[in-house]
């Protein structure tokens, strides 16, 4: 990471709050579009979730399409499940075209179903996707899942061919130094304390000074806190933490994932997992906890999630345990637009390595009035809730009760069933 600033310019044409994937696209596109552009972030760049997230590269919808739909209607529900495929071609376009050393790789992704009735829902879904948008998806037995991992944790699962894997913190890199070359200001260790005036004429009140900014956009995503209220209660910080295995031998990696494929589950854990970009290990991650746990308690029960789902994988010493906060919506689904004249892009809800570089860009767009903005996350508006009044979510706390109480043993139960 190069020496950066702790003081900003006194003034810019956009000002953007964070300096994570989001900030660093909206960045690269606002000063190559011509605009100056100074990007504030509260902590050293690249501290948040754009290293410390385990490399999973895909966009596509997440949620059903009746949930979808429920949210935001049918004709918006469509045009967001078609364009979901655009973030990933978009970014992956980006880190070919500009030469982005992240160890890249295309590699597919495999939905893996904890029980019968998972993979009767899956199907169905796959079903419908294909119907409204021509998703290219295949449903796998579970007698053909072996082509893709090998476990006996799985009913079955469903592959998607366009998704990828990349090295977070070398993606992160490369973004900062792109975004250095082209001559944005970027500055570290300097948390916004308010903002104020309107569109055209704001003013950013800094720890290392005011900035006078035409334009706005806020990028922290699940770092997201007051004074920011408005944002604060739209999106909330989730925790996901990640562990490493010590290196393996290849003939072990090559007999649990032999298709090398990126890897998620249906189940409450939401875990996902993959062969490390060199090849030499397993990084594991998932909800060891709602809410923020030490390394050592979350490396020990990602470590028995991980051991029930390989076996083999028993007497594997962890050597690296971390986390970052993702940050979702109460729709799960990620939102680009303006709030009072000021620009966002947020709530990827755990698809940000794909989108949060997209709607950076979209974002960038919004705010320089520039057509090219335009997208159906921003047909949307992220709603709040009664009980998350901003700041720290205390509802996750009862939401881990209830996934440690209940659903983790129900879900227990009906794979035993």
């Amino acid at each position: 990471m190069p020496d950066l600033p702790e003081k900003p310019s006194a003034r810019t044409d956009l000002a953007i709050i964070g300096a994570g994937y989001t900030g660093l696209s909206a960045a690269i596109t606002a000063r190559r579009a011509g605009a100056r552009v100074t990007v504030v972030d509260a902590i050293i760049p690249g501290q948040g979730a754009s290293t410390r997230n385990g490399g999973m590269f895909g966009a596509h919808t997440r949620i059903s399409v009746d949930a979808m739909t429920a949210s935001f209607g049918a004709e918006a529900s469509l045009a967001l499940m078609n364009e979901a495929p655009e973030a990933y071609d978009f970014t992956r376009r980006f880190i070919l075209d500009e030469n982005i050393a992240c160890d890249f790789q295309e590699t597919g992704r495999i939905v893996l179903a904890s029980t019968k009735k998972a993979q009767a829902t899956q199907a169905a879904f796959v079903a419908e996707l294909k119907r409204l948008t021509g998703y290219e998806l295949q449903v796998v037995p579970r007698e053909n899942l072996h082509d893709h991992i090998v476990s006996d944790a799985y009913a079955g699962g469903v592959f998607y061919d366009d998704h990828g894997a990349l090295q977070p913190r070398k993606f992160h890199d490369g973004l900062m130094e792109i975004a250095l070359r082209e001559g944005v200001e970027v500055v570290q260790n300097c948390p916004v304390q308010a903002v104020e005036g309107r569109k055209g004429a704001f003013t950013l009140r800094t720890a290392g000074g005011e900035i006078a900014a035409q334009n706005v956009i806020h990028a922290s995503n699940g770092y997201t806190r007051k004074p920011f209220n408005w944002l604060a209660r739209r999106v909330f910080p989730l925790p996901s933490f990640i562990i490493a295995t010590e290196q393996l031998p290849t003939e072990l990696i090559d007999r649990l994932a032999p298709g090398r494929r990126m890897m998620v589950e249906t189940r409450s854990k939401h875990s996902y997992f993959r062969v490390s970009p060199d090849g030499t290990r397993i990084i594991f991650g998932g909800r060891a906890g709602m809410v923020p746990l030490g390394p050592d308690l979350a490396a020990r029960r990602l470590r028995a999630t991980m051991v029930g789902i390989w076996p083999e994988l028993e007497d594997v010493k962890i050597t690296h345990s971390w986390r970052g906060y993702t940050g979702f919506t109460f729709e799960q689904m990620p939102h680009v637009g303006e709030n009072e004249g000021q620009h966002f892009a947020l709530g990827y809800s755990g698809s940000g390595v794909a989108m949060a570089p997209y709607l950076g860009m979209k974002a960038a767009y919004c705010a320089l009035g520039d057509d090219r903005g335009q997208s159906a996350y921003g047909l949307t508006t992220p709603t709040t809730r009664f009980y998350h009044p901003g700041g720290h979510p205390l509802f996750l706390a009862a939401g881990e009760m209830w996934y440690r109480q209940v659903m983790d043993r129900f879900e227990a139960w009906q794979a035993k069933g």
